[in-house]
């Protein structure tokens, strides 16, 4: 039997750890697995897809740098007979935008919950926000993401709601960014200079590590010390490393997300459709865990 696992952004360590997990899952079931980093090129995906296909895979596991190819991605496997299964980004069959997908055309999904991830993040945050005894007059949301992915805008909206009811409303900034440290840093660095004025404490969340971590940067490298500012991160690949330093950092907990359950997830999920004819799930998810500062070093998180 063999697998091949496409994903984006292949140089980052979540995605390291998930192709580590897939690697180690398909060494104990016995799989050919081959994974590619298609990095944030659609016409990559779609071009090692179609090699792959080209080369007899017997199963297609996709992350895709965008929803968009999603409809390509799910023709040229449906075409090739080629099981297909999406990692982490939901895609749909028949529409670019997973959003507005019906049901029944959303591709099989192994990952994560958007919501319920987001909903911890954002419950978090407001637990750390009413601790340091803030309030709004002072003090802004940043939500710092890339706005043109689905499973990014579950966990931002869900985390706004599970904010505003721990806290009360904020009012925020909403900055569109990719998914990497320097694009969310420079996006908001231009922010805070037109919009915080007379803002004294900022609350931060995103889509991931990469994206809190881009914003909290911003804010430190304008004058904002650490005490000033929440970051509450998706991942904890990169707010460890902050917790391991000298300084004190912005970044207060993160949301720890184990590519590696996800890797071995997806290989079992695949393998068991074809050895066994067990039917995809229409989604199936890893567990998560709340970490920070003093809690990290147990978890079992590893540091970018």
């Amino acid at each position: 039997m063999s697998i091949t696992y496409l994903q984006k952004q292949g140089d980052q360590k979540y995605f390291l750890d998930q192709a580590a997990g897939a690697r180690a899952k398909a060494a104990e079931l016995g799989v050919d697995l081959t994974v590619v980093d298609v990095g944030n090129d659609g016409a990559r995906t779609l071009a090692a897809l179609r090699s792959a296909i080209a080369n007899r895979t017997n199963g297609l596991i996709v992350v895709v740098p965008d929803p968009a190819v999603g409809p390509d991605v799910a023709k040229a496997a449906k075409e090739a007979g080629v099981a297909l299964l999406t990692s982490d980004d939901q895609i749909c069959t028949d529409f670019p935008d997973p959003s507005v997908c019906s049901h029944q055309n959303l591709v099989p999904r192994v990952g994560f919950s958007g919501e319920q991830m987001g909903a911890q993040v954002g419950r978090r945050a407001g637990e750390e926000y009413r601790k340091a005894g803030w309030t709004a007059t002072d003090t802004r949301i940043v939500y710092a993401w890339q706005q043109d992915v689905n499973v990014c805008r579950e966990r931002v909206n869900a985390a706004g709601l599970a904010f505003d009811r721990v806290a009360g409303r904020i009012r925020s900034l909403d900055v569109g960014t990719d998914n990497t440290p320097q694009g969310a840093q420079r996006k908001v660095a231009s922010r805070i200079v037109t919009d915080g004025a007379g803002v004294k404490h900022w609350v931060v969340w995103g889509c991931n590590d990469e994206n809190v971590q881009g914003a909290v940067t911003a804010l430190q490298s304008a004058g904002v010390s650490a005490d000033n500012v929440i970051g509450v991160g998706l991942g904890g690949y990169l707010a460890c490393k902050d917790w391991g330093g000298p300084k004190p950092s912005g970044m207060k907990a993160a949301l720890f997300i184990n590519g590696r359950d996800v890797g071995a997830l997806a290989v079992q999920t695949m393998y068991d459709k074809l050895r066994k004819g067990t039917p995809f799930p229409a989604e199936a998810f890893a567990p998560t865990t709340m970490i920070d500062a003093a809690t990290w070093k147990n978890s079992g998180a590893t540091c970018k």
